[in-house]
């Protein structure tokens, strides 16, 4: 479904990622490790058309991303949740949800304003989705409620769910286990693994916790030094010397 190719992305004359290249499966959820300051980040970014890369090319279902602005990504079926909760804090659950849901939307900021013909029909469409969406993360509960009250758990179902809302074929999750506890991140590996197996949503995951990339990723690709190190699957990957070199230092066992 993707295919990163040789992405290679330059800061000045720091090498943040050099020559990259891996396949995003369909249908699977492929895992992305790698120590801190691996460039894990910066390739989320560059999927995400946040920054440039001076060196290679991103497929996406056979067609080069390269040159697609960034507010067009959700229109193609890419969709992404942030490390830091991009949510409108003052506003209520519903319309955080809703926000995904307009980003497939076809009709513009003026006709909006107006609430006009079609968009009154898509505007009616995008909040069935909303509450179709909240359903599944069971947040109907909080539908009314300002995103910001309600606590950090809650908060990172809200931004998964504005993710979700947008209909993404495949979705980039950053960090989405960060500030769990226990019950709260056994329910993000299920969700996961239902977004792939109920949804058919392929998805790409960089995650800290290694537990949780280990249970729910079907292939995972593990970066150093902005370069790839290895891929396989979780059981080949844990056993791979360079991984284990780049996560303990020294010479692997």
């Amino acid at each position: 479904m993707l295919a990163v190719k040789g992405i290679t992305v330059r800061f000045g004359g720091i090498v943040a990622l050099d020559g990259v290249s891996f396949d995003v499966p369909r249908n699977k959820v492929c895992g992305l490790i790698g120590p801190n300051g691996a460039g894990k980040t910066t390739l989320f970014n560059c999927l995400s058309q946040l920054y440039a890369y001076q060196e290679g090319d991103l497929v996406f279902e056979g067609n080069s991303i390269s040159n697609t602005p960034v507010h067009s990504m959700a229109t193609i079926g890419i969709g992404r949740t942030f490390q830091n909760l991009a949510m409108f804090k003052t506003m209520s659950v519903r319309h955080n949800v809703m926000v995904g849901a307009h980003a497939r939307s076809s009709s513009g900021f003026l006709a909006n304003m107006l609430k006009v013909g079609q968009v009154r029909d898509q505007e009616a469409q995008m909040n069935q989705r909303a509450d179709e969406v909240m359903k599944y993360l069971k947040l109907t509960d909080y539908a009314e409620r300002p995103a910001g009250e309600l606590p950090f758990g809650i908060q990172k179902r809200v931004e998964f769910g504005r993710a979700l809302a947008s209909q993404p074929k495949l979705l980039l999750l950053d960090e989405p286990a960060a500030g769990l506890n226990h019950e709260e991140l056994h329910d993000l590996g299920e969700l996961i693994k239902d977004v792939r197996d109920r949804m058919g949503i392929t998805v790409l995951l960089v995650e800290h916790h290694m537990s949780l990339v280990m249970s729910v990723s079907d292939w995972i690709v593990a970066l150093n030094f902005g370069k790839k190190i290895a891929e396989g699957t979780p059981e080949q990957i844990q056993k791979h010397p360079e991984v284990i070199r780049a996560y303990l230092g020294g010479e692997a066992a």
